[in-house]
């Protein structure tokens, strides 16, 4: 990627882009046809596992009104009190909040590239997998990793804060 054939896309997938690109990852940012703002909209597109979705779940903490952004698979459910009981109570986070914190929307939320940095969570189920899919700055943009990378380009912790698999 040169960076000329950046431009034809969102600002916010530049953005995130760009990030990958001087971090040396090796996949840019894709554009789906339809938009991918449920993990299984996303896996569905992408002809993959639901669980292949490293999906964004933004939190509000409620002692300091920091976003706590918790990736996850996208099978799995996250489990509020065990997020909770590694970073403060936490609350709901509407899409305000999500936008002026991220910098994104919902259902684009990329795990990198965040206007304010974010407290972060890396579940460890999405270990279960070689290859994940985020989504990249856009409802209609993902990009293709392997949790390893997630974890070194974002620097967060890999821990459990999902609920038990039934």
């Amino acid at each position: 990627m040169c960076g000329a054939e950046l431009t034809a896309l969102p600002e916010s997938v530049q953005r995130v882009a760009r990030l990958l690109q001087d971090a040396g990852h090796p996949h840019a940012p894709v554009m789906l046809d339809d938009a991918a703002r449920t993990a299984q909209q996303a896996a569905d597109a992408l002809g993959i596992d639901v669980g292949q979705i490293a999906k964004s779940i933004v939190f509000r903490r409620k002692a300091d009104g920091v976003a706590v952004l918790v990736v996850a698979s996208g099978d799995r459910r996250v489990d509020e009190k065990k997020v909770d009981a590694l970073v403060g109570k936490t609350g709901r986070a509407d899409a305000d909040f999500v936008k002026a914190s991220t910098g994104f929307s919902i259902g684009g939320v990329s795990p990198f590239g965040h206007a304010n940095a974010p407290v972060m969570l890396i579940d460890r189920e999405l270990f279960r997998f070689d290859t994940v899919w985020a989504a990249a700055g856009h409802p209609h943009s993902v990009v293709q990793l392997r949790p390893q990378d997630l974890e070194r380009l974002t620097g967060a912790p890999v821990v459990d804060v999902v609920q038990s698999a039934a």
